[in-house]
């Protein structure tokens, strides 16, 4: 509860960006305060486990692509964290941006919302229909970018971000870097 609202380290940040009509953006990137790495770091160590028990003896070339069948003991824990680190990710970032907002009505009176918001994650799992399946699709550095859905590719220290609109390309199960 004290890490709510706040923007935590590595590469997040607030940044206000111009378009390219000079209109204010305000950029956020933030997450789930190292809970989401935490729980990761848990559950990536017990696929490796559980990898090399099963008998049916799946191979991936390295062992940070180790996995959960779903119908294991672990895959529904794992799937409930990492649902929750999202939810505390979103929310998160939901407060800093009602905080950031706030600030500027302050500063700036003339200051209004012309836009929706843009607000996409990267590091996550959710489960998709493609190719006419439901899967799970892990999006690690990446963004869900489905037909014409707005995504975000920040910068970094002085390179442009991004607001970008999907190609809804199914062969990337309609993903972004």
């Amino acid at each position: 509860a004290k890490q709510l609202g706040t923007l935590g380290g590595g590469n997040h940040f607030i940044e206000l960006c111009l378009d390219e009509v000079d209109r204010v953006w305000v950029m956020l990137h933030s997450g789930s305060r190292g809970t989401g790495n935490i729980l990761g770091t848990y559950f990536i160590r017990e696929a490796r486990e559980a990898l090399e028990r099963r008998v049916l003896g799946y191979h991936v070339p390295d062992k940070d692509l180790a996995f959960f069948v779903e119908g294991e003991d672990l895959f529904d824990d794992y799937t409930y964290a990492v649902s929750w680190a999202q939810d505390y990710a979103r929310l998160n970032r939901e407060v800093m941006m009602d905080r950031v907002l706030f600030a500027l009505r302050e500063h700036f009176p003339a200051f209004s919302l012309e836009k929706e918001a843009v607000n996409c994650h990267h590091n996550y799992v959710e489960r998709e229909h493609h190719f006419g399946a439901d899967i799970w699709v892990t999006r690690k550095g990446a963004v869900r970018a489905g037909k014409d859905e707005l995504g975000i590719i920040p910068g970094s220290m002085g390179a442009k971000s991004f607001i970008v609109r999907g190609k809804g390309n199914v062969d990337s199960f309609c993903s972004c870097s």
